[in-house]
């Protein structure tokens, strides 16, 4: 008989994940809020932090001498000349990727971000920051161990879409 009783009171409270833990009681301290939206922010801006990596990312590939192999289009001069080597650095380890081939990768990642934010932002209204939270760092990290396998073994196919799901699997 007791033992039902104390399974009432349990079964009475929220999960961990529920929407309804998000209601801070009197005496939570709220300074705790700030850091949380600065660790937030400064996540955001790790999208800017990719300008860092575009050199190195310019010179992944090295030659059997040891130097970076030139850019696949190294020689271009035109939009359809530029494009075209893009596809060729999406599939060929024989030439580096240029500044303009990472900069498609910059800006699907924003796209997605903005669509992600339209697709994700009624559940996490319905289901909460707990949950999207958790959904969002499990995603994470499975996509980063998919684009760490894109950037081990140079092939853009992997990274690049793989830098772009990584916010649109974000709820």
């Amino acid at each position: 008989m007791a033992g039902s009783a104390i399974a009432a009171d349990i079964g009475d409270q929220p999960g961990l994940l529920d929407k309804a833990r998000i209601i801070a009681p009197p005496d939570y301290n709220r300074w705790l809020v700030p850091p949380a939206a600065l660790a937030i922010h400064l996540c955001i801006g790790m999208a800017y932090g990719f300008s860092v990596f575009w050199k190195p990312l310019q010179g992944a590939l090295l030659g059997a001498d040891g130097k970076a192999v030139p850019e696949c289009s190294a020689a271009a001069t035109t939009f359809g000349e530029k494009t075209a080597g893009t596809l060729q650095a999406l599939f060929t380890t024989s030439c580096n990727w240029s500044q303009f081939d990472l900069g498609w990768m910059f800006t699907l990642f924003f796209v997605l971000l903005g669509t992600s934010a339209a697709i994700w932002g009624g559940w996490l209204e319905r289901v909460g920051p707990r949950r999207a939270g958790v959904v969002a760092a499990f995603s994470l990290n499975v996509v980063a161990a998919a684009e760490h396998s894109g950037t081990a073994l140079p092939s853009a196919p992997k990274s690049t879409p793989c830098s772009g799901f990584q916010n649109t699997l974000k709820p």
